[in-house]
């Protein structure tokens, strides 16, 4: 690494530890690059560049992230919580987690108690799947190789929601992507809790069509944060809605496939499946 590399490096972790420390008293960006020696444009465009996210998201991480502990380990109360991690009221604390979590406060708290969910097990090319569905659309698929381990993954997300195993409308019309033409996919709702990051991406990976492949590094490029392939990689990592929402076709720069959540064999298998479905010289494809 070179000189100046190491010294941005050094500023970053240095401006990093002192959110962790702070975060209580919701510093500004002017008291984080005076922290650092830096002035606040300076330090603004460089802690982007090196963390992917602004240094006022970052914080928001970090107070959400310890907010979530108070709520849900901690049994706080939401103006506790809202108090003790430095904000000025519930109000601001059920802001920054629709900003961030997608649910409100209350929510995260109870567990999604006033949730109600439905899912089945069904079949697909690639193995059997959990698909989980709320009035509002698609919340959760994923392979279920081994069905009761599934269902738990799925309960630990939200685990005093009301299940129901049974097969709805909105579930029906997310298994037809297995049959028809992936330009059907707009008729398909989906139901997603995750930080606008995350959406970003996830939404990024809907756009790439059937057959095609793309890598971290284009994916970050094209949400306009070209450094922060990692944290892309991350949000990749934990997409909740497995083939529909296709993290299957990122791939690294090298051309390897590499890792994914439900196995790498099961991801080599679909990409070779959608190259088959998509390959014109193939008569006998049909949806």
């Amino acid at each position: 690494m070179k000189a100046q590399e190491q010294t941005n490096y050094d500023r970053i972790a240095e401006a990093i530890q002192y959110i962790h420390t702070h975060y209580k008293s919701q510093p500004n960006l002017d008291e984080v690059a005076k922290e650092v020696a830096l002035s606040p444009y300076h330090f603004q465009r460089l802690f982007t560049d090196w963390a992917g996210v602004s240094p006022k998201k970052f914080l928001q991480y970090t107070t959400v992230v310890n907010a979530r502990k108070m709520l849900k380990e901690d049994g706080a109360t939401l103006f506790d919580t809202a108090i003790e991690t430095g904000l000025s009221g519930t109000g601001r604390l059920h802001d920054l987690f629709i900003n961030i979590e997608g649910m409100t406060p209350g929510e995260y708290k109870n567990g999604g108690a006033e949730l109600n969910i439905n899912y089945s097990f069904a079949e697909s090319p690639f193995g059997n799947i959990l698909v989980a569905s709320t009035a509002k659309g698609i919340c959760h698929i994923a392979f279920a190789d081994h069905e009761q381990e599934a269902l738990s993954e799925l309960v630990s997300k939200f685990p005093n929601a009301t299940y129901r195993q049974v097969v709805d409308l909105v579930q029906q019309n997310a298994m037809f992507i297995f049959t028809h033409d992936w330009t059907k996919l707009h008729e398909i709702k989906l139901h997603l809790k995750g930080s606008p990051f995350q959406l970003k991406v996830w939404e990024t990976l809907l756009k790439i069509p059937m057959g095609k492949l793309t890598t971290y590094g284009a994916v970050a490029k094209q949400i306009q944060l070209p450094k922060a392939s990692r944290a892309v990689g991350t949000a990749i990592g934990e997409n909740p809605v497995a083939f529909l929402i296709p993290c299957h076709r990122i791939i690294q720069s090298t051309g390897a496939f590499g890792g994914y959540h439900w196995g790498s064999i099961r991801k080599t298998a679909m990409i070779g499946w959608e190259a088959a479905q998509t390959d014109p010289s193939n008569e006998s494809n049909k949806f």
